[in-house]
């Protein structure tokens, strides 16, 4: 009698955790992946596979920062790649992936896209002792006020250098304090510099795909550009509508080689990039892509031993995405030169290169003033020649 009822016993058990087991199946079916991550792992996780995710592990990061990866071969930076199917297990290694920090966050603002998804993010690379140029970017094109009611956030992007580690420093007490007031500065414990900047740069995209997703576009540009963000919003981006995907204009960089003068601060190792061309791409002074871009491009990364020109390893990472820049309506919208003001001119273009803070703020209080009549007269703004 006591057998057939511990017989029972083990019966309903059994039946018990059978049940919760398909139940978990069941569940772990209905949770899936986004859609983006699973259309760019669906052509890009078996190189990535073979990374084994070293690229997102701290230390490894760490290693990688001094001097850039050697490639093996052009066809390792692009290659035609053959669409394939890939396992539920490889699509929930991708989210987990993306949970990941690849640096320590000193400076962060989690919740900047919480109450609203924006219409423009900003993400701005700056040195961490540029505190004067952040307070010009935030007076004029930085301002929320540029969007109007549609969302803008602004967000500058640092790492970390001696000044800033020193202890007791006084930089890095001013970078907090600043961050507490104006709640836009993201900074994490990379080494902040010139050859960095593709890290800088992918930090921007990785903060885009976790913290905000539903950012309509996403603007990449530098400390010491003018950016016509009205002109941006209203006559290009503004157009375009909400549902934009695979989006990325900027100006168009075709058929540039490898610089191989070792005394340019291009100079390209023929170790590092064998090729003979690089891709279409983009100039790093300043570029615009639809929200959805920035996770595409980041996971991408993860399979691209990384270059140290920034603009010419992202436009590496959208040529194996098979996504090619759009052709600007007017080649004189960007620019990465500086042009010469005037507030008709700058009224009618995005982007120019090479200012200081005071001067940034002249032309652009100049350009303000002029916005509703800018080319009745050809005025230079004030002093502007002598700046």
């Amino acid at each position: 009698m006591r057998w057939k009822l511990k017989n029972r016993y083990y019966r309903v058990a059994l039946f018990l955790i059978l049940l919760v087991f398909v139940g978990g199946l069941i569940t772990q079916g209905q949770q899936r992946p986004s859609q983006i991550t699973q259309e760019i792992f669906a052509t890009h996780y078996q190189t990535i596979k073979t990374f084994n995710f070293t690229m997102m592990n701290p230390n490894r990061l760490r290693e990688l920062e001094a001097t850039p990866t050697p490639l093996t071969s052009n066809e390792n930076v692009i290659s035609a790649l053959d669409a394939m199917n890939i396992s539920s297990s490889g699509e929930m290694r991708a989210e987990r992936t993306l949970q990941v920090e690849p640096y320590e966050y000193i400076l962060n603002e989690p919740n900047a896209c919480l109450l609203r998804a924006p219409f423009l993010v900003l993400l701005i690379a700056v040195e961490p002792k540029r505190t004067d140029a952040r307070d010009a970017i935030r007076k004029t094109w930085g301002n929320e006020i540029m969007a109007g009611d549609l969302g803008f956030i602004r967000l500058f992007f640092m790492g970390v250098n001696n000044d800033t580690q020193r202890k007791g420093s006084k930089l890095q007490h001013t970078i907090v304090d600043e961050s507490r007031q104006h709640r836009d500065i993201i900074q994490q414990d990379y080494r902040d510099g010139y050859n960095n900047l593709t890290l800088k740069t992918l930090m921007g995209m990785y903060w885009i795909t976790k913290y905000c997703p539903e950012a309509t576009y996403v603007m990449k540009t530098d400390s010491d550009m003018f950016v016509n963000t009205e002109y941006l919003i209203q006559k290009i981006l503004k157009p375009k509508g909400q549902l934009t995907q695979k989006y990325f204009i900027g100006h168009l960089m075709t058929d540039y080689s490898p610089n191989r003068n070792k005394q340019s601060k291009w100079y390209m190792p023929p170790e590092v990039y064998p090729g003979r061309q690089y891709p279409t791409f983009c100039s790093g002074t300043g570029y615009v892509f639809s929200g959805d871009m920035a996770q595409r491009i980041y996971v991408v990364s993860l399979s691209i031993p990384r270059l140290h020109l920034e603009d010419v390893y992202v436009g590496i990472c959208l040529a194996k995405l098979r996504i090619e820049p759009v052709p600007l309506p007017n080649e004189l919208l960007f620019n990465h030169w500086r042009v010469p003001y005037s507030s008709c001119k700058y009224s009618n273009l995005i982007t120019s290169h090479g200012f200081h803070p005071n001067e940034l703020i002249q032309y652009w209080q100049h350009l303000q003033k002029n916005k509703y009549n800018p080319c009745k007269s050809q005025t230079k703004g004030p002093k502007a020649q002598q700046l």
